[in-house]
């Protein structure tokens, strides 16, 4: 069966920033009769004048069915799939993200937008046990996936000896992780992988083995853990903005 080579991205904040990113092709734009009035929907129509692209205004259940989901906040566009980076042209970054073993969609996208703000914009994808870049995840990470540049052709492990022999140092983040965020922060690794993982599973015994820091953040509470993407965002705001 053939790949497709389309899909549906939706959300008023993934509109705009495909749109702006101009990195996927936009071949149709489905908006919501009753919005048509609304001045973000407005301004998203003059965008996409401006880019040639075919509007069709249409009832709800229309958009629904487009884009499978009830939060699609009465825009859909047919776009060209997400266009990956090759994980070489993310070595230009001083800052890397390495998800591994989050299998939560929702936590993929949070984790991306955070991400995004606080300069890890070169992300590794593994090729297994980890979401695509999915519509999905488009629409959690509020469109900022359109600015980053993610890989997604390696393994974790592999992800992490390549960056290593690249000389990164690779920091994971761990419950149990026996260096403070503040000590790694206050060194300020000229080039750094950081890797989260899942709350299910966490980081892979491989990375924890070889991670020249296994973090943990400082916690006073009674709960005994942290979301993944809260815990990722608290990391990449102290260790971010190379």
């Amino acid at each position: 069966m053939a790949k497709a080579t389309r899909e549906y991205v939706y959300g008023i904040n993934p509109a705009f920033e495909v749109l702006r990113a101009q990195r996927r092709k936009v071949y149709g734009a489905w908006l919501n009769q009753s919005a048509r009035d609304k001045p973000r929907t407005q301004k998203l129509v003059r965008l996409l004048e401006q880019h040639s692209v075919r509007i069709e205004w249409v009832e709800k259940g229309r958009l629904i069915q487009l884009s499978t989901s009830r939060d699609h906040q009465g825009v859909v566009l047919n776009t060209s799939l997400y266009p990956y980076t090759p994980f070489e042209d993310l070595l230009a970054h001083p800052r890397l993200l390495l998800l591994d073993n989050i299998e939560d969609p929702q936590n993929v996208g949070a984790i991306l937008r955070s991400a995004e703000v606080f300069g890890f914009n070169g992300v590794c994808l593994p090729n297994r046990g980890v979401p695509e870049v999915y519509p999905s995840i488009v629409k959690v990470s509020a469109g900022a996936t359109e600015f980053m540049q993610i890989a997604r052709q390696c393994s974790a492990n592999q992800y992490a000896r390549k960056a290593a022999e690249e000389g990164y140092q690779i920091a994971a983040l761990d419950m149990n992780g026996n260096t403070p965020l503040e000590t790694l922060r206050e060194a300020a690794p000229e080039k750094l992988m950081l890797v989260i993982g899942g709350e299910d599973k966490s980081v892979g015994q491989f990375i924890l083995n070889m991670a020249d820091h296994t973090i943990g953040i400082q916690q006073f509470g009674r709960v005994n853990s942290l979301n993944a993407s809260v815990a990722a965002g608290i990391a990449m705001h102290a260790l971010g903005g190379k």
